[in-house]
């Protein structure tokens, strides 16, 4: 059976919203490196339109849509940063944009989410509560649905990052993503694969969200409602597309605790003055703590997001 997603997908993709992104920058920490062991290059999409990496897919669906004749709205779920890649994506294409958000999502992801011009609705925490909203949405207006993951134009979208990463680094010994619906991470693995076959990509997940790594290891798709952790991105668990990807190319996945997280997060700032989301820092937690096999030397990053609520940085105290 064919993939999904092709190395061709994410080539195309990369013409198609190209001067619509950023080319972000990749940068490196000498102190990381010595924290670590290794050399790291961080691909730093925090720096991305938006905040995020979600902008490229995004910005590729809605490219897809415009170019097909289709519906003049877009729907979508998301807890910010795809609602936020979306509803500009679309305001910028000329479409209209609705955006159903968990209740409990960050007030700065909502807050982007609006100022970019999409109709909020609010709904209970959750993968079922969401899916449920969306459905009644779509149900009553004609909208195209962009997944925020498990969409084959959101992850060739996505996979744009790692060519970008991969052209500018050259050799790598592996490849490290934050994996949650698992967008990202199907993406960068179809142009890991792409470019060369045998780099290794790795992803590392929140042990309170852990999903992703137990479908890998039993190969039966994990299911998880709605799990607690700071890292709010990576709350989803996989999609079928996304599974299917990930059980056929990814190497392993490896876990952090919130304590982790929050402490690479903040070595993160104060190593390179780049303040990052937590979904960001759960693989810099993951290759600081030595979870990736000793011989892998040169690792590729990709920071995923800068979107951060600065009145509840979690390091600090509660007022």
């Amino acid at each position: 059976m064919s993939d999904a997603v092709t190395p061709a997908d994410v080539a195309a993709a990369a013409q198609r919203i190209a001067g619509r992104v950023h080319r972000t920058p990749v940068m490196t920490s000498r102190t990381l490196d010595a924290i670590s062991g290794r050399q790291l290059f961080f691909k730093c999409e925090n720096l991305q339109r938006a905040g995020s990496f979600k902008i490229r897919g995004a910005m590729n669906a809605v490219a897809l849509v415009r170019a097909q004749g289709g519906p003049a709205t877009v729907a979508t779920h998301s807890s910010g940063n795809h609602g936020a890649a979306l509803a500009l994506a679309a305001r910028e294409q000329g479409l209209s944009a609705v955006v159903v958000m968990p209740n409990n999502s960050a007030r700065t992801k909502i807050a982007a989410v609006e100022r970019h011009g999409a109709q909020i609705i609010l709904c209970e925490p959750g993968r079922i509560a969401r899916e449920a909203v969306l459905a009644q949405v779509v149900a009553e207006r004609t909208a195209d649905v962009v997944h925020p993951y498990d969409d084959r134009r959101v992850i060739a979208g996505q996979g744009t990052a790692t060519l970008e990463l991969l052209e500018e680094c050259g050799y790598l010994d592996a490849l490290l993503v934050p994996v949650g619906g698992g967008g990202l991470l199907s993406g960068t693995l179809v142009a890991a694969h792409g470019w060369n076959p045998d780099l290794p990509v790795y992803a590392a997940e929140p042990a309170a969200a852990d999903d992703a790594a137990r479908s890998l290891a039993t190969g039966e798709h994990v299911l998880l409602d709605a799990p607690d952790t700071i890292a709010d991105g990576l709350r989803a668990s996989l999609g079928l597309i996304t599974f299917a990807l990930v059980r056929k190319y990814c190497r392993g996945i490896v876990t952090v605790s919130e304590a982790e997280i929050i402490a690479a997060m903040r070595r993160f700032l104060e190593c390179t003055k780049l303040l990052i989301e937590p979904s960001s820092a759960v693989p810099v937690a993951a290759v600081l703590a030595g979870y990736l096999p000793a011989e892998l030397r040169r690792i590729g990053i990709i920071v995923t997001g800068g979107n951060v609520d600065l009145d509840r940085l979690p390091w600090q105290s509660p007022a």
